[in-house]
């Protein structure tokens, strides 16, 4: 197959069976791994292509005596602290996984994510209600790595090339995974064995069964608590460039949606029915 052919077929799963964006775009990379790692030939450049539209999607917001309820069915206390953080900082469920402990600071009431999405760090407060919680949590931590320490492990994974720059650092308390995983792992990349943060997918589970106990219709995942953590602060009257800076974002704009979803019936318009 060559151009006109990809193209005939890309365009037909926009037109004709009117799949989502992201499905068409799968079917492309397939088609280009196949050109470029099977058959050895570089793909034609795809200039008359019909892309499918990407639809603009209001994202899902609970109220907050929802996610109160929520929160009251998370019957693991250590899941419980992490979606309970999430909800209060706003992080993304791999952010808030991917915390090391140096990156808490208790005296200043912050956490520094680091490495967010677009490779970006970023200032978040720390709830003050999550404190004492959190403290008690990171005494666990430091316990279980003096034990791993004292067996020859108790080393962790290190981005970039930290590793070689600060050998040592890899063993020190303040890199060390704020939820680690229970047990050990083997890095697929280094072979090496080292006790990994909780996995995501365990937290996913959770979240929505304690959905589904607090008996929620709407559809939640870790996500959501992102979702209604921005939408909170501005119903609180807290100004959009600050929650922008929370959350993350480069653009306002991407911030503005929740604006279109805050508790006030249809934009602020009061139905003639009402009236």
């Amino acid at each position: 197959m060559g151009k006109e052919e990809i193209e005939a077929f890309l365009t037909s799963l926009a037109v004709d069976r009117n799949v989502a964006a992201s499905t068409q775009t799968q079917a492309l990379s397939a088609i280009l791994f196949l050109y470029k790692e099977v058959l050895g030939i570089e793909p034609p450049w795809l200039s008359d292509l019909t892309r499918a539209k990407k639809p603009v999607r209001l994202p899902t917001v609970l109220a907050r005596d929802e996610v109160q309820a929520l929160l009251a069915q998370m019957d693991d206390p250590l899941l419980g602290l992490i979606v309970r953080l999430l909800y209060g900082t706003g992080m993304r469920l791999l952010e808030g996984l991917r915390l090391r402990v140096k990156d808490v600071d208790f005296s200043r009431n912050e956490i520094v994510v680091r490495e967010g999405k677009g490779n970006k760090d970023r200032v978040t407060m720390l709830p003050a209600s999550l404190k004492e919680a959190l403290q008690a949590h990171l005494k666990v931590v430091k316990a279980q790595h003096d034990a791993d320490l004292l067996a020859g492990r108790g080393e962790v994974w290190l981005p970039d090339a930290l590793a070689v720059k600060y050998p040592n650092a890899s063993r020190t308390l303040g890199w060390q995974y704020v939820f680690p995983a229970s047990g050990f792992s083997v890095d697929p990349r280094s072979g090496a064995v080292r006790r990994h943060h909780v996995d995501d997918k365990r937290v996913q589970r959770a979240v929505r069964k304690a959905a589904a106990r607090a008996g929620l219709v709407k559809p939640v995942s870790p996500h959501t608590l992102r979702h209604s953590f921005a939408t909170h602060l501005l119903e609180a009257g807290y100004d959009i460039r600050t929650v922008q800076e929370l959350l993350g974002h480069s653009d306002v704009s991407t911030t503005m949606i929740y604006t279109h979803v805050l508790n006030k019936g249809g934009r602020g318009v009061v139905s003639p029915l009402d009236r």
